[in-house]
């Protein structure tokens, strides 16, 4: 019998190769808890300009293994199929400037078919939206726990286009509070009382409580009109209408919840209310105030001509849920405020993409995920790193991709003068829109909604913020 030809063997000695196959590494277990260090806090730099904390332009690595139903396709086709944000030209440009690799070697073939195990590094020019300058106060930080009042606008951890412009990100970088483990969350648009442990026994402890129904948790909000003077209960089912955008409604498929409101003052136009709810879903005050027909007065979402004429009171929408998407999302583009929702058009591409044709985005495992907006509750503290989006930012129709990236490298940026930057100029990135586009910035008053986290209390613990301006009794609308 003729001698056995000789196998080369995987690093680590684990795995035979047969000779002429792709080698692919051992894979290797990454970190998906959210820690940085000053390496994350140093990849770029804030600004502020016009009430607004901006970021600089930076770049960024999305990592990801091999997802399963990408195994035996082609780079170009998953591309193809599951990028629709960007056009083909775009990842072949990226591919010439080294922006993607496999395995840590680059990739200079896109009809390279991809196996288990394997590693995708893709290289991006990022840009965050600008949050309100209004810094985050610390009210309260010992040997366990740092609480703060977090501003309106501002994502807890990175999740969506947000990383340095989130809470975890400017206590790190500006409190070198670093380590901290997440208690429970906050709207984005939603400010006031936030608390994170020092420890993992600390976290701990505080998660049994939540499992416990022991803490108790009272907002307080502006709503539209004269609310009822004595106390209202409502315990409508809440159901999810989209995670991408961060839409709820109230359906008799949706999970139980209850919230309890009190109206604490009512000015002849708008009234203050004191919230607490008993449960913890998904915008469950803004949902529960607008089904009773006095949504937050200033709600980007639920309180919309989208809706219909009653804006949703008594959960009468008159549409489809894809119909009343659509009709958020156009009055959003009207008035050019994408960005208070958190998101982009290419955000809404790739949705859209991924809701017809049934392909799904590709994930980080980095960052943790969260929808536009986070919940208002501990119970959507979703941890799973597998949830981040991989998508880079679109081309213009008008960009001669083919000729890019030849002579291009990562970080090759140019300088603009006249840019938006604070300081004179930015960077400018060759294959990234976003730096040709010029977008309108939102108002300081566009970033501030009138809902507030005002107390958090357990068992053995109370923290407490002062009562936001808006819900003085003397304030002016």
């Amino acid at each position: 019998a003729p001698a056995a030809k000789k196998r080369r063997v995987a690093a680590g000695g684990t795995r035979p190769v047969p000779r002429g196959e792709r080698l692919v590494p051992t894979p290797r277990r990454l970190n998906a808890g959210v820690s940085f260090g000053a390496e994350h806090f140093a990849e770029t730099s804030y600004y502020f300009e016009g009430g607004l904390r901006k970021v600089r332009p930076y770049y960024f690595d999305f990592r990801t293994y091999c997802k399963g139903r990408w195994v035996g396709r082609s780079l170009l086709e998953v591309f193809s199929t599951e990028f629709r944000a960007q056009p083909i030209a775009y990842y072949r440009a990226a591919a010439r400037a080294g922006r993607l690799r496999l395995n840590e070697e680059p990739v200079r073939d896109l009809d390279i078919v991809l196996k288990n195990n394997d590693f995708l590094r893709n290289t991006i020019h990022r840009h965050e939206p600008p949050v309100t300058a209004q810094p985050i106060q610390i009210l309260v930080e010992d040997d366990e726990v740092v609480v703060v009042d977090k501003p309106s606008s501002l994502p807890v951890h990175p999740c969506g286009r947000f990383r340095h412009n989130t809470v975890i990100f400017i206590l790190g970088k500006e409190h070198q509070l670093t380590e901290l483990h997440t208690v429970h969350r906050l709207d984005r648009m939603t400010s006031g009382v936030l608390m994170f442990a020092k420890t993992v026994e600390v976290s701990k402890r505080i998660d049994e409580q939540v499992r416990e129904r022991q803490l108790e948790k009272e907002y307080v909000c502006r709503v539209v009109g004269e609310f009822p003077e004595h106390e209202v209960v409502c315990e409508e089912p809440i159901l999810v209408v989209s995670y991408k955008v961060g839409v709820c409604r109230v359906d008799p498929g949706g999970k139980p919840c209850k919230t309890v409101f009190q109206r604490l003052s009512y000015n002849g136009r708008s009234s203050v209310v004191r919230c607490l709810p008993q449960t913890g879903r998904m915008h469950q005050i803004r949902v529960h105030l607008q089904y009773l027909g006095h949504p937050i007065a200033n709600d980007p979402i639920y309180n919309l001509e989208a809706w219909g004429p009653a804006r949703g009171k008594g959960g009468l929408l008159g549409k489809t849920d894809a119909e009343l998407l659509e009709a958020l999302l156009e009055e959003h583009r009207s008035r050019q405020s994408l960005d208070v929702l958190g998101i982009s058009e290419e955000d809404l591409y790739s949705s859209a993409a991924n809701n017809s044709g049934g392909c799904t985005e590709p994930h980080s495992v980095k960052e943790s995920s969260c929808p536009a907006t986070d919940s208002e509750q501990p119970e959507r503290d979703v941890k799973d790193p597998e949830r981040n989006n991989l998508t880079p930012c679109a081309l213009s129709g008008g960009a001669n991709l083919e000729t890019l990236g030849n002579d291009k490298e990562v970080g090759s940026c140019e300088k603009q003068e006249g840019q938006s930057g604070g300081e004179g100029s930015e960077e400018k990135d060759p294959l990234c829109v976003e730096c040709r586009m010029r977008r309108r910035d939102p108002s300081p008053q566009e970033l501030v909604m009138f809902l507030h986290a005002l107390r958090y209390k357990g068992a053995g613990f109370e923290y407490c913020s002062a009562m936001p301006r808006w819900a003085l009794e003397d304030w002016e609308e």
